[in-house]
């Protein structure tokens, strides 16, 4: 399992392994931690007392520190993978559900008609919809959007990246997740 970095103030970083955590923990670089022991990991033995050092790895670690500004408010990177994430694998014309290879990145207004590949112009398309939505927007091919596109926070781009979560983990991303995102049904 990783364990979500975040900045003194609470905004994630990065997802880490346990590994790189304990560095940071050993660095005195630590801020504050929320969620449980996730993982203990063992070091050597002292030779005066002949005790092992021992660093429990919390599942949230927040890191001291500042990081540029700048860095937060940049829009996460779009990904088919994140792309079908938030659309929840459903088709955006006809509201199926489908399997990842069945699903295709689809603009809406087409790229060779001067669309961009952007969160705000791509949703998840079965490849049946794409195929016969083809190069026309939408309203030309009689198609209707079922939901429409968004950017992705922060911590939804954080979930969105398909990790294993734990569940306060979750529990602390979902709490900053605006509530009409698709990731909270």
């Amino acid at each position: 399992m990783d364990v979500l970095q975040l900045d003194v103030s609470g905004r994630p970083q990065a997802w880490i392994t346990a590994r790189e955590a304990a560095v940071i923990y050993a660095s005195d670089g630590v801020a504050w931690t929320l969620g449980d022991p996730m993982q203990v990991l063992r070091g050597g033995i002292q030779r005066a007392t002949g005790r092992q050092s021992t660093i429990e790895v919390h599942s949230i670690i927040a890191v001291r520190g500042a990081i540029p500004s700048r860095a937060w408010r940049q829009s996460p990177a779009l990904s088919n993978h994140k792309l079908f994430a938030r659309d929840r694998q459903v088709c955006a014309y006809c509201g199926g559900h489908f399997a990842i290879d069945d699903l295709t990145r689809e603009h809406i207004v087409p790229t060779s008609r001067g669309g961009h590949d952007t969160w705000m112009n791509c949703i998840t398309a079965c490849r049946a919809c794409n195929g016969r939505k083809g190069n026309r927007m939408p309203e030309e091919a009689h198609m209707t959007l079922l939901y429409l596109p968004y950017v992705p926070s922060l911590h939804e781009d954080m979930i969105l990246r398909g990790r294993r979560i734990l569940a306060d983990q979750m529990e602390f991303l979902l709490a900053s997740v605006p509530r009409s995102s698709r990731l909270h049904t």
